[in-house]
């Protein structure tokens, strides 16, 4: 019985310790909270790049949209290469696109050509595109919202170009609610930031609030499609060379200026071309305003503003045009030394509605022509101009009456007649500031 006994206290032992073992064993990837996040996260991986994959298939569901840019050969700017074909694709190539959702407190840098899709909301956050200078950075805003204290959302340090695109039935907003700070040297005071040419276009909209300027670009900006919705406390779209237009739906409510193309530096650059779109701009000073040269080949604009459409020379094709102003409706002031100033209008639709006071319809440091198109002024003082007035062609009606040749009430900005006392500029007639 001893024997029985210790045999079997032997194999009670034995079957305990083999227990023992098993339990370790198992418990062992149980310090299983880390082995089971190890296998959770190639799942999340998974179910991420499926995520990825469905987006991917939904923006590639739109086919290609591509618009025509009519541009003119002949004007006071050759537009014929303005545009290139990707600048005029509103759709993005997505094939080897890469994903980024943004997230708050958080800067995504890209540091190569490439197409990039970007999602998400956050807060004080930040794309910045610091690339080759060959690189060609594609911008796809799939359903972005940013809201920071005092850096751009979108930061251009670097690249050959960037083209921020929106994706068809997307809305995206991009706001600067405080005082902005400055990168080094660089005063990086807009919503989107471009050291070099940026191109907006898609089919999506994209909203821009700015306690400072919209959109600055140091080198061009070019809009060639989508919905842009911009709020600034300064100039909505402001840029160092040029700014070309040849479609997009475009609604500007700014303190400033809304279209303003001037380098400090240089006053032979800085022009302003349209041929197509829609604008709506309302602005506390001009509407749009370029150094050297605003041509306008076709599109409709509406401008309420203190001066709606400001150039060293104004060339208007085409378009449907319909100002409101309390200073100049159109103004060809001499601001450029590399151009004599000069209004001229060929062709187009345009209606000026003039304040009373010291404001006139059409101000020309230079010439006055007309040779096509349709004018009706409606203003006590319809035009100004310090050179020569011509109709050659077109129609031209002064408060509501049909006329055949353009007086020249106030020649020179001095005052008198029609009951003008003295205005913004200190002389009727005077041409504003730039």
């Amino acid at each position: 019985m001893k024997k029985i006994t210790a045999i079997m206290m032997t194999i009670l032992l034995l079957a305990a310790a083999l227990t023992a073992c098993q339990t370790t064993d198992t418990a062992e990837p149980a310090s299983a909270d880390t082995s089971v996040q190890a296998t959770q996260a190639p799942t999340e991986a998974i179910k991420e790049t499926t995520a990825v994959q469905d987006t991917a298939a939904k923006l590639t569901q739109s086919s290609e949209v591509i618009t025509t840019a009519n541009v003119t050969s002949n004007g006071a700017i050759d537009a014929t290469d303005l545009f290139s074909d990707r600048d005029l694709r509103q759709t993005a190539d997505l094939s080897e696109a890469e994903y980024l959702t943004l997230t708050d407190n958080n800067t995504v840098t890209i540091d190569k050509e490439g197409v990039y899709v970007l999602s998400g909301s956050a807060k004080n956050a930040s794309v910045i595109v610091d690339a080759g200078d060959n690189d060609k950075v594609q911008l796809v805003l799939n359903g972005v919202t940013v809201t920071n204290d005092s850096t751009p959302a979108i930061y251009v340090k670097n690249a050959d170009k960037v083209f921020v695109t929106t994706v068809e039935n997307t809305e995206n907003s991009l706001t600067v609610s405080g005082a902005f700070t400055a990168d080094g040297d660089t005063n990086t005071d807009a919503v989107i930031f471009s050291k070099d040419d940026i191109v907006f276009n898609g089919l999506g909209t994209l909203n821009i609030e700015s306690s400072d300027n919209g959109i600055s670009g140091k080198d061009d900006i070019k809009i060639t499609g989508g919905t842009i919705n911009n709020t600034s406390a300064s100039d909505a779209i402001e840029a160092h060379e040029s700014i070309a237009v040849a479609d997009g739906n475009i609604t500007i409510h700014t303190d400033n200026d809304g279209l303003h193309a001037e380098n400090d530096e240089d006053n032979s650059t800085g022009y302003i071309y349209i041929c197509g779109g829609s604008f709506n701009i309302t602005s506390v000073d001009k509407g749009i305003r370029g150094t050297t040269i605003v041509q306008i080949d076709g599109g409709s604009i509406t401008a309420d503003s203190v001066e709606c459409i400001e150039g060293t020379v104004v060339q208007i094709n085409g378009g449907t045009i319909k100002l409101a102003s309390s200073d100049d409706g159109i103004n060809g002031s001499a601001k450029s030394t590399a151009y004599n100033a000069k209004v001229e209008i060929n062709g187009g639709d345009i209606t000026i509605d003039m304040a009373q006071g010291d404001t006139d319809g059409i101000d020309s440091n230079g010439d006055l022509i007309v040779n096509g198109g349709t004018l009706n002024v409606n203003a006590q003082s319809p035009f100004d101009y310090d050179g020569t007035g011509q109709i050659n062609g077109g129609t031209v009606y002064v408060n509501g009456s049909q006329v055949t040749e353009l007086t020249n009430q106030f020649a020179g900005g001095g005052p008198g007649g029609m009951g003008g006392h003295g205005g913004m500029n200190g002389g009727m007639g005077g041409p504003g500031g730039f």
